[in-house]
C-alpha cells in the first residue's frame, strides 16, 4: 500500500509492505532520505547490503543504485525535495522519466 504525503517543497512516499517483498533497485540524480518506521529490511546501496531495523533514517546518495527487501512486515518512507504535488506525476519527476 502506498500513501503520498506532500508539503511545501517536500514529498514523502509511504510504503507498507509484507515480509519478502522488495522495492526494485533504482537510481536518483539527487540524494534523499529514507525512514524505516516499522520492521526490518535489507537495504541495498550499490554493492553493499545492510540489515536495518526500525526506527532508522538512511541517507541514499545521488547516483547510487538502491533497493529494499522486507525481512519482516515494514513501513518505509522515501523523503524527497520536490515541488511536484500530483501523485500521478511525482514518480516520473523523481525517476527522471
Amino acid at each position: 500500500m502506498i500513501t503520498h504525503h506532500f508539503s511545501d517543497g517536500l514529498y514523502a512516499k509511504e510504503t507498507v509492505f509484507p515480509a519478502g517483498v522488495a522495492i526494485l533497485k533504482h537510481t536518483h540524480e539527487f540524494s534523499h532520505l529514507s525512514i524505516l518506521a516499522k520492521g526490518k529490511v535489507a537495504v541495498m546501496k550499490g554493492e553493499v547490503v545492510e540489515i536495518v531495523e526500525a526506527p532508522a533514517c538512511i541517507e541514499i546518495k545521488a547516483g547510487v543504485t538502491h533497493g529494499v527487501k522486507a525481512l519482516t512486515d515494514c513501513v518505509w518512507f522515501c523523503i524527497h525535495a520536490t515541488d511536484e504535488k500530483d501523485a500521478s506525476k511525482v514518480d516520473d519527476v523523481l525517476m527522471g522519466v
